[in-house]
């Protein structure tokens, strides 16, 4: 067979086009959030502050600053999330929508010891709070078999301690979800046989879970903030009902229609307000599920897990959300339909009373035109006797005129114009009526 040489192809370099302005945020967003690799043991201190546009400015400059007084580059203003490695410690910094998160992780003694303040944190008189706080939360990461997970084990609040164990029973998980001297919510893994990359995915996991459980039940507050004001306007309504089918006339309903519409300004203003905050706590609730979904848990000498403990706690809150999302949009309907029939029973009131005055005026236009043909009849004879008066003198004078023995007498002339004029006049008042009634009725 003859030998055959196989040319490698020049390589050509494909085009590169315009890319879009989101390009690299969509891209660079699936990186956002590795999991690192963590050994026991170790603690984990995270901080969440609610944050509008200006604070999150103020908070891109102090971090540049803090990053640099250490020694580390910040990062720039597009960067939501950044890590600053000191040491065998690090501080994250992530942005989300509407909060800030610093999340600081160190070891721990060799002795596992978990009491007090860690060593080395950042958050000291030096640090800067972007805004409010909300989150606060401390994770221990100390092997399951030490003296350091049975100690703070029996400090949990047993009345609600959530145990599980995780990960095909590598670890076991447990918090009692209550704040301890130093307002900090205290979770621990213990660590069986984890290894490294499982203990960063679960204490990741664990953080993000109080985090967003956190945030979720801001929406019950907002649903207890907004209920008062639903019940008000629910009651209203019901008033304008009843006194709908009492009362009548025009002015009674535009007193009810206007009472009716500030019930529903009040009301749209109050779903506005917080339709943005049952929306978040929506999706801050799914993103809890699906981090309780993902740890699989099994539950523990009879414990509860952290599934049954937050469910039992977090299902009802969301469901008041729920009821007074569905309250504000029914009582929305509601008093759109009630707004409509009270416009309905104003229109045909309106055109009643529109109706009532054009005849009234259909009335009076009757009465005019009859005034008018009474003063046209008393026109013509008052007009009549003054071209009659005026043809008595002419007579007069022509008698006495050289022509005067020819004429009849001044008495009989004018008695003979009487009847003339009369008619003369009256034929010259009908057609001038006439042409006054045809330059009205064409522009």
């Amino acid at each position: 067979m003859p030998d055959t040489q196989i040319h490698a192809a020049p390589h050509i370099g494909l085009p590169s086009y315009t890319p879009h302005p989101a390009r690299s945020f969509a891209l660079g967003e699936v990186h956002a959030r590795p999991f690192r690799a963590v050994s026991s043991p170790r603690v984990f201190l995270r901080y969440g502050f609610v944050v509008d546009e200006e604070a999150v400015v103020a908070d891109n400059a102090w971090f540049r600053d803090y990053c640099q007084s250490i020694g580390a580059q910040g990062p720039d203003e597009a960067v939501r999330h950044h890590l600053v490695r000191v040491g065998d410690t690090g501080l994250r910094r992530e942005l989300h929508g509407e909060f800030v998160t610093y999340t600081w992780d160190g070891p721990l003694p060799a002795s596992g010891d978990i009491e007090g303040a860690p060593a080395g944190h950042p958050f000291g008189a030096g640090f800067r709070p972007p805004g409010p706080l909300l989150v606060a939360v401390r994770l221990d990461l100390v092997k399951a078999d030490g003296e350091a997970f049975s100690r703070q084990l029996e400090r949990f609040d047993h009345a609600s301690l959530a145990v599980s164990e995780v990960e095909d029973g590598a670890a076991i998980i447990a918090s009692d979800f209550r704040q301890d001297g130093d307002g900090l919510t205290r979770m621990i893994i213990g660590d069986r046989s984890l290894s490294d990359v499982q203990a960063g995915v679960l204490t990741q996991r664990l953080l993000e879970l109080e985090t967003y459980r956190t945030f979720a039940m801001l929406g019950l507050t907002e649903a207890n903030r907004q209920a008062p004001r639903v019940l008000a306007i629910e009651q209203g309504l019901l008033g304008i009902a009843d006194r709908m089918r009492a009362i009548d006339g025009l002015d009674a309903n535009r007193t009810l229609l206007d009472e009716l519409t500030r019930l529903a300004a009040d009301l749209e203003a109050g779903a506005a307000a917080s339709a943005y905050r049952f929306g978040a706590s929506r999706a801050y609730y799914m993103i809890v599920r699906q981090r309780l979904e993902s740890i699989d848990e099994r539950q523990r000498g009879g414990s509860f897990t952290f599934s049954e403990f937050l469910t039992r706690r977090m299902a009802p809150a969301m469901r008041t959300c729920e009821t007074l999302e569905e309250r504000q949009a029914n009582l929305s309907r509601k008093l759109a339909r009630a707004a409509t029939l009270l416009r309905t029973r104003v229109d045909v009131q309106l055109q009643e009373q529109n109706r009532g005055q054009l005849e009234a005026m259909n009335r009076r236009a009757r009465l005019q035109l009859r005034l008018q043909q009474t003063v046209e009849g008393l026109s013509v004879a008052a007009v009549s006797y003054y071209v009659v008066g005026l043809m008595a003198y002419l007579t007069k004078a022509l008698t006495k005129s050289r022509f005067g023995a020819l004429l009849p007498a001044p008495e009989i002339m004018t008695g003979l114009a009487v009847p003339v004029v009369l008619v003369v006049i009256f034929l010259m008042v009908r057609r001038i009526r006439k042409s006054h009634g045809d330059t009205e009725g064409h522009p």
